[in-house]
């Protein structure tokens, strides 16, 4: 009997019949159906946009369709107009919600077919883009959130910017089906012809592509989860001399499949500041040229790297751009950094960091964060930067202006982060049910829940002022990136997760299995007699996660308390 001869996956032969992303979108958009075809949804992705049924609106069999939008803002940066824009477009297309991502971007959620173009009209008119915020293609670049401290946030801003537009996908497609061929935003020109692709070729990579920047110390990217990451090396001057480069790096895996893991970068080498769009373009190529298109599960460019190392990986990457990075070299440790509070900026102004929990920027109840920063909008004109941590920094804000904010925000009921728990802020967890079509559990909805619960444990033990990560995701992609996490809960069946335990706010390190099929009304259960044996047995300042990666679950629980 003959071995059945492996071909290219369905996905790859749907972009390769797309005409640059065009078909079969343009034929299906003007039909009275309330969703595309199945084809469709996959080229979808790559104009920004998911085909979403929401189940809790499910009539029966009937699924109830509607669209989630992402755009693609690098490092996160908005002008007070932006998002005044986007706040209209929610309440006017969507659930009246903007969820702030751990890419920093923005997604709206609950719109249908029909007004899909309109929205993406009226995004594209306030001078943002969504092509490319998802797809086989690279993502939102990520960039350290803070506005300029110190000299250095603002010349890493402006590499992700000019990255971002280098690398957005080249097709007219976008500007031809959603803006009547139209150009509004500012980033780089479509080809003339629309049907030359530079970088990505015909059939674009074989998976997503992630990439990141920030500067020394400062790991609130987490940029050993990104295919590439770039740290900015700084002169005496204070200018950007150079980058490390980090290679490899990504979370999404599949409980079944024993072959898919979450894997944290490895250290590519050094490149000066000239030849930083040369490397990212080059190593992007080789993805483009070796990664996996054949089994879309093992098609990050992880993947690739695990399977030849980085030896040769660098080899093919010299192949491509004629240049050799240099020998990596050593920095201080990374350390975690929310950005949260007031924070002086570079040019006298402040900067204020407000937790949102979950990202999710509502009004329900006493707590109307949506109004408040409306008004903040409105009346202050500050910018608006969106954090890898589901946060927000309003920015430029002059000294007389702080009290005043502060207290609009409290009316509004956002407390200040000095009176959020350490728990609350430093915990993430992805949308889940129930629009996801991935999410095999809850997660965004119960995870409150979760937190204030341990929390309780932590106060009743005297660990509240511990700096803990947690974090939820409703099934094993890791949008919540909970593999680095101290503590990550991953949707594994129907209510049921696996934890992981032993990663560490500064995510330089992957958290490990601890227990497998725990039921949602046991994680606090499960979690607690770790932290038990943490209080007893930690040596003076060990965090959490350090704590338990050096230990082996079974035998340290199987020891009395």
């Amino acid at each position: 009997m003959s071995r059945r001869k492996r071909t290219k996956s369905k996905v790859e032969k749907i972009k390769e019949s797309s005409d640059y992303l065009r078909a079969p979108i343009t034929e299906e958009l003007g039909n009275e159906d309330p969703n595309f075809s199945k084809d469709s949804y996959q080229i979808l992705k790559f104009h920004g946009t998911y085909q979403q049924d929401d189940r809790d609106l499910r009539e029966g069999r009937d699924k109830h369709w509607m669209f989630m939008i992402r755009g693609r803002i690098p490092g996160g940066k908005l002008t007070a107009n932006q998002y005044l824009a986007l706040d209209d477009i929610a309440d006017k297309h969507g659930d009246s919600t903007i969820r702030v991502t751990t890419r920093q971007a923005f997604q709206l959620y609950g719109i249908i077919k029909s007004n899909l173009k309109q929205t993406f009209r009226e995004i594209n008119d306030a001078m943002i883009t969504t092509l490319g915020a998802c797809g086989d293609v690279v993502r939102n670049v990520m960039a350290t959130p803070a506005p300029d401290i110190d000299g250095k946030q603002e010349q890493v801003q402006e590499v992700a910017n000019q990255l971002s537009d280098r690398l957005l996908p080249a097709t007219n497609a976008y500007h031809e089906i959603w803006l009547d061929g139209e150009k509004t935003y500012s980033g780089s020109e479509p080809n003339q012809n629309g049907n030359v692709e530079p970088i990505y070729g015909k059939n674009y990579l074989p998976r997503k592509f992630k990439i990141g920047l920030t500067i020394p110390r400062d790991n609130s990217i987490d940029l050993y989860t990104q295919d590439i990451g770039l740290i900015a090396i700084f002169n005496d001057e204070n200018k950007i001399e150079g980058f490390n480069v980090v290679v490899g790096g990504g979370l999404g895996m599949n409980h079944r499949k024993k072959d898919t893991f979450p894997r944290l970068g490895d250290h590519l080498g050094y490149i000066p500041a000239d030849q930083v769009y040369n490397t990212v373009e080059g190593i992007v190529k080789v993805q483009r040229d070796l990664g996996n298109r054949i089994n879309r599960k093992r098609a990050r460019m992880k993947y690739l790297i695990d399977e030849i190392g980085i030896e040769k990986f660098k080899e093919e990457l010299v192949k491509r751009t004629g240049f050799e990075p240099e020998p990596y070299r050593e920095l201080p440790k990374f350390e975690p950094d929310l950005y949260l509070g007031w924070n002086k900026q570079s040019n006298g102004k402040w900067f204020l960091g407000v937790s949102i929990e979950n990202g999710r920027i509502k009004n329900e109840g006493k707590l109307q964060i949506k109004k408040a920063f409306r008004k903040i909008a409105e009346t202050y004109q500050p910018g608006f930067r969106l954090t890898p941590n589901h946060n927000v920094l309003l920015t430029d804000v002059s000294e007389s202006d702080k009290d005043k904010i502060d207290n609009l925000l409290r009316d509004h009921g956002v407390l200040p982060e000095n009176e959020l728990p350490n728990l609350l802020k430093n915990s993430m967890a992805c949308p889940a049910l129930p629009t996801c079509g991935l999410a095999i559990t809850e997660s965004e909805r119960v995870f409150p829940d979760v937190v204030r619960n341990l929390q309780n444990v932590l106060e009743e033990l005297k660990l509240e002022n511990e700096e803990i990560s947690i974090r939820m995701t409703g099934c094993p992609n890791g949008c919540a990136r909970p593999y680095v996490a101290d503590i990550g809960f991953v949707g594994r069946s129907l209510e049921n997760y696996t934890v992981f335990v032993g990663g560490n706010p500064a995510g330089t390190r992957l958290g490990k299995i601890y227990k497998d099929l725990v039921p949602l009304d046991k994680l606090v259960d499960e979690i607690r007699p770790l932290l038990e044996i943490y209080k007893q047995e930690r040596n003076h300042n060990e965090q959490f996660g350090d704590f338990w990666a050096k230990h082996d679950f079974s035998k340290a629980l199987q020891e009395p308390v």
